[in-house]
């Protein structure tokens, strides 16, 4: 295991590289702290929380509202759980954001870390900062940023991880080379899922590879006021499309990055949407869909990036070269509406 301590603005998140869930006791005391977990990861894994108290949530993105948060902040209220309690969020993305959000709020902050499960939460939810709700099928609307205590990598997690969940991460993992690395973007290409599920050792890397993308772009802007923008790659239409269609996260993204890259091609005159849409489809991710663009629209209107008629939208220059600028709503309407099919 591997350890690196990242300095933000206000505070600090010691990152576990490659690590094992039994070093958490000698970073948590068991009688001041609760596991937050969700049913899935704790029928896979019962052996690990032996000992710990848990909370056990219901799996999937419609529980992360405020009414799951209400019923957690409950049970530490039953538990008397005061300031100096931790708690640790061991799951995907859904637990991870819960768990921060809910740290942030309880008695207006307590220490918090997280173990994530999935490629998507070791890649990119669980680091950042941003922790939050989903209100009425708009997401994360509600939240804080706040940085975790520390973030803890297991792979061995992800032995129980479903192949849907492999791909949904593997999403995130080309956004960050098509917005920053082009190498990793040719080393994708060159291999494939399987090589990195068979091999520890190059998946343990191609992880830290992209936990620091991340980390680095967080210090340079944690409260996203710059290129922090650039992490939401594909995520303006995705979002919108996720929240309207049954997609996991990462499918909903790579339709937005496809869409993205077509919007870069007027605005950037970006030209290998072939080669991204071909590495996408490579890791079993759609790259086009049908969708109902009014639908859609309709909630990309309501998206956190959007200032009054305008949306920052994060284009591409060529593969790891990436910008991002305001583009006008009526302009992203335009463009959903002018295709048939994406």
């Amino acid at each position: 295991m591997t350890s690196k301590k990242i300095r933000y603005s206000n505070s600090s998140t010691v990152f576990y590289f490659d690590g094992k869930f039994s070093s958490i006791k000698t970073l948590c005391r068991k009688a001041t702290t609760t596991i937050i977990t969700d049913e899935h990861v704790f029928a896979a894994h019962q052996e690990k929380f032996r000992g710990w108290n848990v909370i056990i949530l219901k799996p999937g993105e419609e529980f992360k509202v405020q009414a799951t948060a209400d019923a957690v902040i409950e049970q530490l209220i039953a538990l008397e759980a005061g300031r100096d309690h931790t708690l640790v969020g061991v799951g995907g993305g859904v637990v991870t954001d819960l768990t921060g959000y809910i740290a942030s709020v309880y008695l207006r902050g307590i220490r918090f870390g997280f173990v994530p499960t999935t490629i998507l939460g070791l890649v990119d939810a669980s680091i950042g900062g941003k922790n939050g709700i989903d209100v009425n099928g708009y997401k994360n609307l509600v939240g804080t940023i706040n940085q975790p205590a520390f973030i803890l990598h297991d792979l061995s997690f992800l032995n129980s991880l479903p192949e849907k969940d492999w791909r949904n991460g593997f999403a995130e993992v080309i956004k960050h080379a098509a917005i920053k690395d082009a190498a990793m973007f040719r080393s994708l290409e060159k291999n494939e899922l399987s090589f990195y599920r068979d091999d520890h050792k190059a998946l343990a890397a191609l992880i830290s590879r992209n936990a620091m993308i991340k980390i680095r772009v967080v210090q340079e802007d944690e409260f996203e006021r710059g290129d922090r923008k650039l992490l939401n790659f594909g995520h303006t239409i995705g979002h919108a499309i996720e929240t309207q269609y049954e997609l996991l996260h990462g499918e909903a993204i790579s339709i937005g990055m496809i869409c993205a890259a077509h919007i870069s091609e007027k605005e950037t005159g970006f030209a290998e949407t072939a080669r991204l849409a071909a590495l996408l489809e490579k890791y079993a991710l759609p790259a086009y869909a049908s969708f109902n663009p009014e639908k859609v629209f309709s909630i990309l209107k309501m998206d956190k990036k959007r200032k009054s008629s305008s949306v920052n939208y994060v284009l591409l220059n060529a593969i790891g070269n990436s910008k991002w600028q305001a583009l006008p709503l009526t302009a992203i309407r335009k463009f959903l509406f002018s295709t048939k099919k994406w």
